[in-house]
């Protein structure tokens, strides 16, 4: 009851737009004393040890992601981008755009993290064109890097479909058309919802606002960059991250540079772009920290135990079992990954031995495994915490639409995923 009650508390005070750097340590703090935890240690090594383990192994992504997408803005690379996605699209597909943009981006492997500061400023200017409201931006981005690209769609290198192989002795394609189906209900569904949430709040007269005076007036003084050159800082990430299998620090800095090397007639803004970068990056980081450190708290508490005991023994169906288990999971600790992760380690070995004594198959375990994960973004998940971190903006303002598209329609989609798999078509 003590990690419900923390749960519900951590989401309703995030809602209000209470910043979860200081809520989040305040409910583990809760969560710990009425679970018989001891307080001061709790917080001391189990919350800052999660929140520390993440920063260290995160931190560099965040900056350079943010200092790539700063720099992509402040160029011009990104407004040159979206002008042809326009083009391509029409100018009232704004939403398709970045769809497709964080869609193509995610497929390619580059990490979801980065995706949110690569695609930021590509986003901005094309809801500016189309007159776009900023409070689909979040769950426009959520749509097409944290759901059917990040766990469906067969073959994507993101971690969440790499994890259950290692459990199920799968490989990155298996139950193809699981995951091509799910994909779409998530792809189609979720589209159609921006779709009409757009329509909806142009008839109240509520379009694009813009976050920041000041560079969008330096934007408009800027000749289009050459589409060509805008678009190489980016295929160079992909290629050196997916192509070349170089670390993802590596990448973003070759694109960084890619960047500089492109512009260098404008050097003198450089300075000012990358601090700027620099400083975004630092409340990204914290912001999605916190929220890791709440998570490591919740999984130290005796009753979790109990809590997953219950869950993986919930249905003597295993597919339904795996669905609920990992979905479950992965909303309370606020990671797909590790929700995935906790789940496996407890009964992957029982379902894998599952597969090979009876009809069940392995590649669908590790297709639902997958999907479930990602359709667990509550208020409190890293990844949303970190595009409300870059966006500006508040859970009030745009998690509604969040939830629609990469909560509800991504359990619609693993339902389906389950009926298909329990049918025999994998």
């Amino acid at each position: 009851m003590v990690i419900i009650v923390g749960l519900l508390l951590l989401m309703f005070f995030a809602y209000l737009g209470w910043s979860i750097i200081w809520v989040a340590p305040v409910v583990a703090t809760f969560v710990a004393y009425f679970s018989g935890l001891k307080v001061l240690p709790t917080y001391t090594d189990v919350y800052m040890g999660g929140f520390v383990d993440f920063a260290a192994k995160w931190f560099p992504i965040f900056l350079l992601g943010a200092v790539f997408g700063k720099l992509m803005e402040d160029t011009g690379a990104a407004k040159s981008l979206a002008q042809r996605i326009a083009k391509l699209f029409g100018s009232k597909r704004a939403i398709l755009g970045v769809l497709i943009a964080s869609a193509i981006l995610t497929y390619g492997g580059v990490s979801l993290f980065v995706v949110v500061f690569a695609i930021y400023p590509l986003a901005i200017a094309l809801f500016r064109e189309a007159n776009v409201s900023r409070n689909l931006l979040p769950a426009t981005v959520a749509l097409g890097a944290f759901t059917f690209t990040m766990t469906a769609i067969p073959g994507t290198p993101q971690i969440q479909n790499l994890i259950p192989t290692a459990t199920f002795k799968t490989n990155a394609m298996s139950g193809s058309i699981i995951g091509i189906v799910s994909g779409l209900i998530m792809a189609v569904g979720g589209y159609l919802w921006l779709a009409y949430r757009d329509k909806k709040l142009k008839a109240k007269n509520q379009g694009f606002t813009e976050p920041n005076e000041s560079s969008v007036a330096a934007s408009e003084e800027q000749d289009l960059m050459n589409v060509i050159l805008a678009i190489l800082p980016l295929i160079v990430v992909v290629v050196t991250l997916n192509v070349l299998k170089w670390e993802p620090i590596v990448s973003l800095l070759i694109g960084i540079f890619s960047i500089l090397l492109i512009n260098f007639k404008h050097y003198k803004t450089f300075i000012s772009s990358i601090n700027e970068g620099a400083k975004g990056s630092v409340m990204a980081v914290i912001n999605t920290s916190a929220a890791v450190g709440f998570g490591s708290v919740i999984t130290a508490v005796p009753e979790f135990k109990d809590v997953t005991h219950v869950l993986l023994n919930i249905s003597s169906n295993p597919l339904v079992s795996e669905a609920l288990s990992v979905q479950v999971l992965a909303m309370i600790t606020g990671s797909a990954s590790g929700g995935m992760g906790i789940a496996l380690q407890a009964l992957g070995d029982t379902w894998y031995h599952l597969s090979q004594t009876t009809n069940l198959s392995a590649d669908a375990l590790h297709r639902i495994a997958s999907v479930a994960s990602g359709a667990s973004i509550l208020p409190h998940n890293g990844a949303l915490l970190t595009l409300l971190a870059v966006t500006g903006l508040r859970h009030k303002e745009t998690y509604k639409d969040v939830f629609v598209v990469a909560f509800i329609i991504p359990t619609i989609a693993l339902f389906a995923g389950v009926a298909l798999a329990a049918a025999g078509i994998i």
